[in-house]
């Protein structure tokens, strides 16, 4: 859906303004900008279910210590998590109950959820059918190894607070100094919007500013 909506922008543009170099961004801005909202949205997901997780681990532990079975304790953390956790072992539950096999349900859930979490837990359910093992005292220490990760995110978020804050400075500061600049003198915006020139040299800040944008976020993305 996002390839039709960047042609049309593409062709009201170039037939309303005539600028080829103004029409190009446009067109490339509205085709990314769909794409970017549902990878936001699936990462605040993905972050949602990791905090979560360990929670969910607990509740199972417990209910296994309790005397309850594996798919119980999946039951019960369908049923009492709020979403997304609670959505995906709801669904994990389900695909076992009505004829998947665990371990075959298990491996889908390690492929839907792509958090290392997610993977640690089906590899340990699955050492844990094939050898034994006391599951409820290894999913307390995978939900003591997730909160320990947690821990050491946040420190490393902290530590990293002087340059996120540098780099969203450095990358709004050009933007916002050429609006400004073009509001205070009407020159400046009639000579960048008028001249070809003009619109090049901004077609070339965007794409500078864009390349700067994605070297400072490597730079300030410190993995963990």
């Amino acid at each position: 859906a996002s390839a039709p909506r960047a042609l049309v922008t593409f062709y009201v543009l170039w037939r309303l303004t005539g600028w080829f170099v103004l029409a190009v961004p446009a067109a490339a801005v509205v085709a990314t900008i769909p794409v970017a909202a549902l990878n936001r949205l699936r990462t605040l997901r993905l972050r949602k279910f990791e905090q979560q997780f360990p929670e969910a681990l607990d509740l199972i532990r417990r209910a296994l210590r309790a005397g309850h079975a594996f798919t119980t304790g999946l039951e019960m953390a369908g049923t009492e998590m709020p979403a997304p956790v609670g959505e995906e072992f709801r669904l994990l539950y389900d695909q076992q109950n009505y004829g998947m096999s665990m371990p075959d349900a298990l491996k889908v859930f390690a492929e839907r959820i792509p958090v290392l979490d997610a993977r640690f837990f089906v590899t340990a359910i699955l050492i844990q059918r094939e050898s034994g093992g006391n599951l409820a005292e290894v999913l307390d220490n995978l939900s003591g190894v997730i909160r320990e990760r947690f821990r050491v995110k946040r420190q490393m978020r902290v530590a990293s607070a002087h340059g996120r804050i540098t780099g969203l400075v450095l990358v709004c500061l050009p933007p916002t100094l050429g609006v400004a600049l073009m509001v205070a003198n009407p020159e400046h915006r009639e000579l960048m919007f008028g001249e070809q020139l003009g619109l090049q040299m901004m077609a070339g800040a965007a794409i500078l500013q864009g390349i700067g944008t994605l070297i400072i976020r490597k730079i300030i993305n410190i993995p963990y």
